[in-house]
Parts: C-alpha cells; structure tokens; sequence
C-alpha cells in the first residue's frame, strides 16, 4: 500500500463524509488519512472528548444566539433604505442623494472591515468579549444617533460608531456558529442569516411607523433598548466549539487584523473578488426601491412596504440556499441564487418599472438575494482548512468586500441623479450597474468553485461543491 499523500494546508476539495475507517474520501482529490489530519475531529482518539459536530445542544443554542446577533446587526444594515428616504425628507433634506447615499454606504463599509479586525480576535479571543464590545458601540451608537441633527454627527453615530458595533456582532454569531457543524453547517449559518431578515422585516416595517408616532429621537432608543435585550440573549448563549487538549494555538500576531497574505490561496483570492463584485450591486435595490416608487408617485407608507415584503422572502433565501448547499454543493447553490438575482435585477426591475412589477420584483429578489448573507460564511468555512483560524479567513474575503460596499451607494445615488425624469423609467442604468456588477460576481463564484476544487480549466465540472 502506497503511504498516504501528504495533507495540503489548503486542500482543494472538500472533506465531505468520514468513513468508519476514519479514512476521507475527496473527489478528484487524494485520500487522506485522518492520523495525519490536523482536524482533531478526523482523528477518533482526539475527538472523543470533544462534543458532538452537528449535534451538540451547545451548538443548536449557539445557532439561537447568533440568530439575535444577526438580527441587530444585518437586520440593522438592511433597513438602510429607510432611513436614505426619511433623511432625504428630514434632517438632510438640503443634501443630494448620493451626499446621503454615503451613510449608508459607511455605515455598511465599517460593519465589513470589522469582519477582519474582530475575526483575528475571535480566533484567540472568543465571542464573549466579541460580544461585550459590540454591544457596548452599537448601542451606544443609536443612543447617540437619538440626539443627532446635522449631517456629521449622523454621519458619525450611524455611520462609524453602531457599524463598528455591528461588525464585531456579526463575526462573533456567525463564526461561533460555523465551529460547531460541519454536515449542517449551510442549514445552521442560514437559520443564523434568518436573523437578519426578520430583523429587517420589523425593522422597515415598525421604524417607520414609530417614525410618525413618536418621533426619530424616541425611534433610536426604542430600537437601541431592543437590541439590548437581544444581545443579552446572545452574551447567554454563543460560546466557540472547545478545541483538542492536543491543539496547539498559533501565537497571535497584529497582522491578523489585515489577514492580506491569506489571499495568495487561490480559493480565498478568488471568493474574495466574487464577493467584491456581487456586493457592489446586491444592496442597491435594498435602497433605491423605495425612493424609485416615491418618485413614482406612491406614499411614503406605500414605497416603504417594498422594503416590508423584500425583506420578508429573503427569509426563505437565507435558509433554502444553505439547506440545498449541504445536500448538492455550498458553491453549486450560491452560483445558482445569485444568478438568478441577476436575471431579475437585468429583466424584471428593467422590464417593469410600475407598481405591480415592482411588487413581484421585490418579492422575488427577497428570495433570490438573501443567499449574500447566508452562504459567504458558510464558503469561507469550507475553504478554510483549520476551524481554529476561520476568524482569520472570514477577515480575510471581507477585507476585500469592504470598498465595494463604501463606494455602491454614492455610485447607484449619482446614476439615479442622471436619468432623465420624464423618461420610461429614469432608473434604467443605475438597474443595469446593478445586474452587470453582480454577473460579475456570478463569475467570480464560478471561478471560486473551479480553483477550490483544483480543476480551473474545467469549471463547468459537475460534482458536490
């Protein structure tokens, strides 16, 4: 018998069952041996005291943890269309959209670059302290927004402050999570990424509402008291997947807060540019859609529950893509929903600037959609060949996605400026940015999957990946 291929740091197929001979089988790939795994789990005799992947009561309570923990921080940032309209006509009425669009903007570009800096530190910290911190900027942050008039100070509480908060809430819920599966790992991340959408479909649907009631001011501690209650549940509840007595942690070091030599793996490099591309154009409708039907005529009310029934189906877009993913592939299942959110971004929004047409393209780009929170983590999870530094590579592709996001909104505010009012539909090229950045993407993810699995001539390939 020819002695096992040596185990590469970052392997291109994906372990995807253990045999009882503790032997991995993967496809188009060398069998390994699990004695010489780094993984404790692939070795019987270092995972006996360790508790259960898939399984653990720890695990499923660390999922109903990171649920609220995405629910105060994606859900948060989906609402931007929101507040873009309710700025527009309030406090910032003196300013253009794109001058607006770029707090919003911001905002999500500070929740990202806190991916790489938290991610370093959850390694070697752990969510708890994640957690603490967290908590302490985001809601501090909205109780600071409470009190803001002017553009800078919004700017600087809901922009840079509760973002930073949110960055480190999102890292310490989702990568907690992605410890304690591997099989499940796509259903557990997209019960987790439900958060951010029924976060969402409260949030677009009650500020509003508490807007006209009882003011911004009030708004902003109401919603920050919430957020409070929710991240005591979720300091109770998260906890990392203990690691093997045997395990020795890499000494930590300040250039894990910048994890830039990881993108010289082809597979990290690669899901990084996909993810750049694809979040250049996936927030877009999330805030346009609203001021679109404004322009159009409707209420605010009205315009507003485009934002209601958008976030309402991505609920099912977050958990069906990571339910399909673990059964035919996590790569094959984000390819396949987010091309189908360029179809409707390209055809639909396009094709049917009116009210009815914006309904269905709403409620359908909900759906297609909402994989962009669900199924990133879940990637980088695969492509990471230690889960003792998936902090560190999750940092590592969001560092990458992080400028796409500053830049979109003032881009999408500055189209939407140039269309002609008296036009069909004045939208028409800040859509067509929309569909043709997130096509790249789709390629990206197609690239992705290839250099993963180690046959990039032959992307179209069929197998579970």
């Amino acid at each position: 018998m020819e002695p096992p291929a040596p185990l590469n740091a970052n392997p291109p197929t994906e372990m995807y069952h253990v045999e009882k001979t503790a032997v991995l089988h993967a496809p188009d790939g060398p069998n390994i041996d699990s004695s010489i795994s780094p993984d404790p789990d692939l070795n019987p005799e270092l995972a006996m005291d360790l508790p259960p992947l898939d399984t653990s009561p720890r695990g499923w309570l660390t999922v109903v943890g990171g649920f609220a923990c995405l629910f105060v921080s994606f859900g948060w940032a989906t609402c931007i269309g929101v507040f873009q309209a309710y700025y527009t006509t309030h406090q910032l009425a003196n300013y253009s959209t794109s001058a607006i669009g770029w707090i919003p903007s911001v905002e999500t570009f500070f929740l990202f670059l806190g991916v790489p800096i938290f991610g370093g530190l959850f390694d070697h910290l752990g969510p708890t302290i994640l957690l603490v911190i967290g908590t302490v900027l985001h809601v501090g942050g909205l109780l600071g927004l409470a009190n803001c008039q002017t553009y800078v100070q919004i700017f600087f509480a809901q922009g840079v402050v509760s973002a930073m908060g949110t960055g480190a809430i999102f890292v310490a819920g989702t990568t907690a999570v992605g410890t304690w599966f591997r099989d499940r790992r796509g259903l557990a991340l997209g019960l987790v990424s439900a958060g951010s959408a029924i976060g969402a479909v409260i949030g677009t649907a009650v500020i509003p509402v508490l807007f006209d009631g009882i003011g911004f001011p009030w708004t902003m501690r109401a919603v920050a008291l919430t957020y409070f209650v929710l991240m005591i549940v979720a300091i109770a509840t998260i906890s990392r997947r203990p690691q093997a007595a045997s395990h020795s942690p890499v000494p930590f070091h300040i250039s894990q807060l910048v994890p830039v030599p990881l993108l010289k793996s082809g597979p990290v490099l690669a899901l990084a540019i996909a993810c750049f591309f694809y979040f250049f154009g996936v927030f877009i409708p999330y805030n346009f859609i609203v001021i679109e039907a404004q322009d159009d005529g409707d209420g605010e009310r009205l315009a507003n529950n485009l934002l209601v029934i958008l976030s309402a189906t991505s609920t099912v877009g977050r958990v069906m893509p990571g339910w399909l993913g673990d059964r035919y592939g996590r790569f094959n299942a984000t390819i396949a929903f987010t091309l189908f959110s360029v179809v409707l971004a390209l055809g639909l929004w396009i094709g049917a600037p009116w009210r009815t047409g914006r309904i269905a393209f709403a409620a359908l780009y909900g759906f297609g959609s909402g994989t962009f929170v669900s199924m990133v983590p879940t990637l980088v999870a695969q492509i990471c060949p230690d889960m003792s530094q998936l902090g560190t590579y999750l940092g590592a592709v969001y560092i990458v996605i992080a400028p796409s996001v500053l830049i979109n909104q003032p881009i999408a505010g500055a189209l939407a400026a140039s269309g002609e009012r008296d036009e069909r539909d004045s939208y028409v090229w800040l859509k067509v940015f929309c569909g043709l950045v997130m096509f790249l993407g789709v390629l990206g993810f197609v690239a992705a999957r290839a250099a993963y699995l180690g046959h990039s001539g032959k992307p179209w390939k069929w197998v579970k990946a």
